[in-house]
């Protein structure tokens, strides 16, 4: 392999062309049960929906379910049945999805940010306490790419302060802290089933929680702030500000038969998941996922850092980043930068002036969402790169060891690289 040249530079590429297929993985399962749902009378809030519902409960283990037209819609529900409101705060991870802190802008609330764990790249619980105020009302807890963050201390400082927690498990289908689910831990959870999750619908999500009042008040934001859904007698009265957050029976029919085999794709991620992290154990300058010891990944995306420095390189981080992922993707090894901003670099936050007027800002405490406070966001976003694709069905344990001849190729030929003019 060290007499291999690149591909970036005219080799031939370790992974071959259509090696890595695609996902989901869809078969007659979910043809027929989609297929069901269009002869079916009920195309909106139907019969697949309550099924979903019911199903997603029993599989994650909680007392109730409400089915989504997507994950930001469920963060939203959870936000606003948690109580918070016009200029109250919510603790949210500095490094996430937009979707993690708008959502608390969607009822007017504010997101307080907090830094990050590198290794880990969830909330650092060491840092939350200091951004707890006065009009501090939950945390937004991120098990960012599947795996689970520190739950004990966050839930030990919400209990201190009287704060509800959300859970954003909306990438955590299946993982598990200290041998409980993602979604079972705060007063509500939100899933989302977009294309790329490992439980895919298309779109869609699911709000879960086992509080009767707080389902009570996610299903009013849910549904036009009716207090009956639409499987009931409906009185098309609001009782409070609402949207219409419903999911649909074509979506649900398909998010059922993806549910049906869903353990067994986690456990192929998985297995894949182990091959892989072999074949990259001990390469200089990469640093593969690391799950700390009670945590159970999905394995979401198989996300990675690299330092320059162990290669002599002294310049700009992201473009010894971009050198490595130019060459890796020229391999046929698909990485690339899942998120690149820190939330608070977002002009939205940056501006300060979601609804014009100020607003929601106008209704708090000065608030700097300055980016040089949340240095290990910063250095992820700059030293980072994942896949999600490999590791997923229909893909085997031989596709993860065509992508780790992908890595220990491009490290082993690191000098071959022109950083600066590849990085660019």
């Amino acid at each position: 392999m060290k007499d291999a040249k690149l591909a970036l530079l005219g080799g031939k590429p370790a992974v071959p062309d259509g090696a890595i297929r695609k996902w989901p993985p869809i078969d007659s399962s979910d043809e027929n049960r989609v297929l069901a749902s269009l002869r079916g009378e009920n195309h909106a809030y139907g019969p697949n929906c309550q099924a979903f519902e019911k199903e997603f409960a029993a599989w994650n283990g909680n007392r109730f379910a409400i089915t989504t037209n997507s994950g930001t819609a469920a963060l939203h529900m959870g936000v606003a049945a948690c109580g918070c409101g016009a200029g109250d705060e919510v603790i949210v991870p500095a490094y996430s999805w937009s979707s993690s802190a708008t959502c608390v802008l969607h009822h007017n609330a504010l997101p307080v940010f907090v830094d990050i764990d590198y290794d880990t790249m969830n909330i650092d619980p060491g840092k939350i306490e200091a951004a707890i105020s006065e009009r501090t009302k939950a945390i937004i807890a991120v098990h960012l790419h599947g795996l689970p963050a520190d739950m004990e201390p966050i839930l030990a400082s919400a209990r201190k302060y009287g704060l509800k927690v959300i859970e954003d498990c909306c990438q955590a289908h299946g993982a598990e802290y200290k041998g409980t689910r993602a979604g079972r831990f705060g007063e509500c959870g939100a899933f989302s089933f977009n294309q790329n999750k490992c439980l895919c619908s298309g779109e869609g999500g699911m709000f879960v929680t086992d509080d009767e009042e707080i389902l009570n008040r996610a299903r009013m934001v849910w549904s036009f702030g009716e207090t009956r859904t639409p499987a009931e007698d409906r009185d098309y009265h609001a009782y409070a500000l609402g949207w219409m957050y419903r999911n649909n029976d074509l979506t649900a029919a398909f998010g059922r038969a993806q549910l049906a085999k869903l353990d067994a794709y986690l456990e192929t991620a998985a297995c894949n998941a182990k091959v892989l992290m072999a074949g990259l154990r001990d390469i200089p300058g990469l640093q593969p996922p690391i799950v700390p010891e009670g945590h159970k990944t999905n394995w979401y995306n198989f996300t990675c850092h690299v330092d320059g420095t162990a290669y002599g390189y002294q310049g700009p981080p992201a473009r010894f980043r971009n050198a490595v992922m130019k060459a890796l993707q020229a391999e046929g090894v698909p990485v690339g930068i899942w998120q690149e901003f820190i939330l608070p670099e977002m002009t939205v936050f940056q501006a300060q002036n979601a609804y014009g007027h100020g607003s929601p800002w106008n209704y708090g405490r000065e608030l700097s969402y300055e980016p040089s406070l949340f240095p290990m966001a910063r250095k992820h976003c700059d030293t980072h790169f994942g896949m999600t694709v490999p590791l997923r069905a229909p893909n085997d344990e031989s596709v993860a060891k065509l992508v780790s001849t992908g890595f220990q190729k491009v490290f082993e030929r690191i000098g071959d690289l022109d950083i600066d003019a590849h990085g660019a």
